[in-house]
């Protein structure tokens, strides 16, 4: 088992595709978490110039927007409520004032509820889109002081660095383990292979050691690189920044998508003699991985069962694992173990002794 891990790492690392393809991931991970790393106390007089609207759904702090208090929010949501009334609906302002008091006592879902009787169904998008306000440099400053007076600036960062480093690191695995297999499947070599006195247990548990390490080996260099520039960039503002952060969000979060996609190809080389049918399936898995959907009439990302990208979308400071994330990566190791061994039966199968 050691010597096939061995053999497969030293192939992938003498070869150039493996070096352009971490730094090509590199770059478009540090192309999409750069507006973080400029994240900043503002100075006496300094202001974030935008043209973007007051009130939106995912302003950033880096944008220069500040959560909405909850009474403000809805202040600002009857307002637009209201306004929406008399452009859309044609109704004059005294009967829209009139049913924007009938809604003031109720609570949002409720009053959204009411105002889908008057076909306004997207009531509560309004609502969601009220979510950060254009702040101040007082207020800019006070959330970014409240956010890291109990975390750690790479709590934040480095889900985003996840984010992004998994997707990407997704499609990298899926190009680059397509020739894990590729030459044990011709078929000269698998009829050989088969003949050989190496267990299925020690042949593909090398393979799949193999892909994984060099995936850990391409994550360790992401996860230095992004931690060492991000303590750099954030140097000058007294940011704490730790390696541990970057490690564990990796951990939880890209390492066991890299193993199910190992499995994948385990698999597939087995039942089929090629590992390519596995990449336009691989491709398909990664699409239904980042797909949406809607909830209480907001699109948004919110995982998939057995999904191999976990997704960060929300705003820097307020981000959030999806919803019982935790149990999802472990059904996806899971997954993945009975893939192998399911593997190692197929390869079984055709041994011939």
């Amino acid at each position: 088992m050691w010597s096939i891990l061995k053999r497969e790492v030293r192939n992938y690392i003498k070869k150039p595709l493996f070096w352009i393809g971490i730094a090509i991931v590199a770059f478009m991970v540090f192309q999409n978490v750069n507006p973080y790393l400029n994240i900043h106390y503002l100075a006496e007089g300094e202001t974030i110039v935008n043209d973007y609207p007051e009130t939106f759904r995912d302003g950033d702090v880096c944008e220069g927007y500040v959560p909405t208090e909850e009474g403000l929010r809805r202040k600002i949501w009857e307002e637009q409520v209201q306004e929406d009334l008399i452009s859309q609906f044609e109704m004059d302002n005294a009967m829209a004032q009139a049913e924007i008091k009938k809604i003031r006592e109720m609570d949002i879902m409720t009053a959204c509820e009411y105002l889908a009787k008057y076909s306004f169904h997207g009531a509560y998008f309004v609502y969601a889109n009220t979510a950060y306000r254009k702040g101040t440099r007082e207020e800019i400053n006070s959330y970014i002081a409240e956010k890291l007076e109990n975390q750690t600036f790479s709590y934040y960062f480095s889900r985003k660095f996840a984010d992004f480093a998994g997707l990407f690191m997704g499609f990298f695995a899926t190009i680059l383990l397509s020739a894990l297999y590729m030459q044990d499947t011709r078929k000269s070599t698998y009829e050989l292979l088969h003949t050989k006195p190496a267990s299925a247990g020690n042949y593909l548990l090398g393979k799949v050691g193999g892909g994984f390490t060099v995936c850990l080996i391409a994550l360790s260099i992401l996860n230095f690189s992004f931690w060492i520039l991000c303590s750099l960039l954030t140097k000058n503002q007294g940011f704490e920044v730790k390696l541990t952060d970057f490690l564990l969000a990796t951990c939880l979060y890209i390492l066991p998508s890299m193993l199910m996609i190992v499995s994948v190809y385990s698999l597939i080389s087995m039942l089929f003699k090629s590992p390519l049918p596995a990449v336009p399936l691989l491709f398909l898995y990664i699409v239904y991985s980042n797909m949406g959907s809607r909830r209480e009439g907001v699109y948004g990302y919110y995982g998939r069962p057995l999904a191999i990208m976990v997704r960060f979308p929300g705003t820097f400071f307020d981000t959030a694992p999806p919803p019982m994330v935790l149990l999802n990566q472990s059904f996806l190791i899971l997954a993945a173990v009975c893939i192998i061994f399911i593997s190692m039966q197929i390869w079984k199968r055709r041994r011939v002794y």
